[in-house]
């Protein structure tokens, strides 16, 4: 069966069941179809038959890029206007009671479409898109962004999206509906991260667990600090992260949740997946006013090497140092990383 003859159907919000509409895994079985094949046949129709979806992916043909490159990596720029909303969201409780959450299927856009993931989640194409394909997985439920409690669907949709990378933003890191329990996924290769995570192994990168399926990296000196898993054992996986979770957690007992981002694909038989902790939501450039402000909120895409900027005068004056200065500002210190990791590796020897 052709997969570009399925009908993508919205789900109504009182009809919250599997049964109206193609599930991704079935889809995939009973075509002839790639996940990347049916997710980009997903997005042309969205473009087809969604006005602002169409305008905001044709947006993309204009938006600048340039590049900051530092010892062995890269640091890309993008000015993208129309994620002003999302870099600019008011994310406090009283902003969040005030508006209407945009993920729930009463509140969706009627031309915007979903596929199934299981009962729990919806594939649904973001009309304010970063990536070329760009996807948003709600919940079906109105519950908090938390990652503990749901954090097994993490490899479970990488595997199934292959192709893409599957992202966390944590209520406090990005996430624009901290209220509603949700991930996103862009195609492979968009972030440089995905190109130089060999050679950061093999020039930067501390072993802080190797077994037969699983091997587990920190990173002090990529601007960002980073702890990442490769592994083929989607278990091994999970007490990895839990395991990095709890301490990590204990160190942030203030916060709803310990501050991170999380990027996560499968290839090849194996996850790869970079943990993010940080220390601050925003940097100081963000509540700057005139020439001193640069309006970004680092996420997920941020953190994995490409900078959203929805201003152009942000975009034509940010510099390598500030590059520099803001992830200092929102990642850990070296202290503090260090601390974490030498728990995490003394967790890690009985694992």
């Amino acid at each position: 069966m052709d997969a570009s003859k399925f009908v993508f159907r919205t789900l109504e919000a009182s009809s919250l069941k599997k049964d109206f509409m193609e599930q991704l895994l079935d889809i995939i079985a009973n075509t002839d179809k790639t996940a990347a094949q049916i997710l980009r046949g997903f997005t042309e129709s969205q473009k087809q038959n969604w006005p602002l979806a169409a305008a905001n992916f044709k947006g993309l043909e204009k938006v600048e890029e340039k590049s900051f490159q530092f010892d062995g990596f890269e640091v890309r720029a993008q000015f993208n206007p129309e994620r002003m909303r999302s870099s600019a969201a008011s994310v406090d409780k009283k902003s969040i009671a005030a508006r209407q959450c945009f993920l729930c299927s009463e509140n969706r856009p009627p031309e915007q479409d979903a596929i199934a993931f299981g009962d729990q989640f919806l594939i649904l194409v973001n009309p304010f898109p970063i990536f070329r394909y760009h996807f948003t997985i709600s919940c079906n439920s109105h519950v908090d962004q938390r990652f503990i409690p749901n954090f097994r669907y993490l490899p479970e949709l990488a595997k199934a999206m292959e192709g893409f990378t599957v992202f966390y933003n944590g209520p406090e890191c990005g996430a624009s509906a901290p209220d509603h329990l949700h991930f996103q996924a862009g195609e492979n290769g968009f972030m440089p991260i995905g190109e130089e995570f060999e050679g950061l192994k093999e020039h930067s990168g501390r072993l802080l667990f190797s077994g037969k399926d699983t091997q587990v990296w920190a990173f002090d000196d990529y601007l960002r600090k980073m702890i990442s898993v490769e592994t083929s054992s989607m278990d091994e996986m999970l007490k990895v992260i839990g395991i990095y979770y709890s301490h990590f957690q204990a160190m942030q007992p203030e916060k709803m949740e310990p501050m991170m981002n999380v990027l996560c694909s499968y290839a090849e038989g194996k996850w790869t997946t970079h943990l993010f902790p940080r220390k601050a939501h925003r940097p100081s450039q963000f509540f700057a006013a005139g020439d001193e402000q640069i309006l970004i909120s680092p996420g997920s895409v941020d953190f994995g090497g490409v900078f959203i900027l929805p201003r152009q005068e942000d975009f034509e004056k940010i510099t390598s140092d500030d590059i520099i200065d803001i992830l200092a500002q929102v990642s850990l210190s070296q202290d503090t990383f260090e601390e974490l990791t030498a728990q995490m590796s003394a967790g890690l020897k009985t694992f």
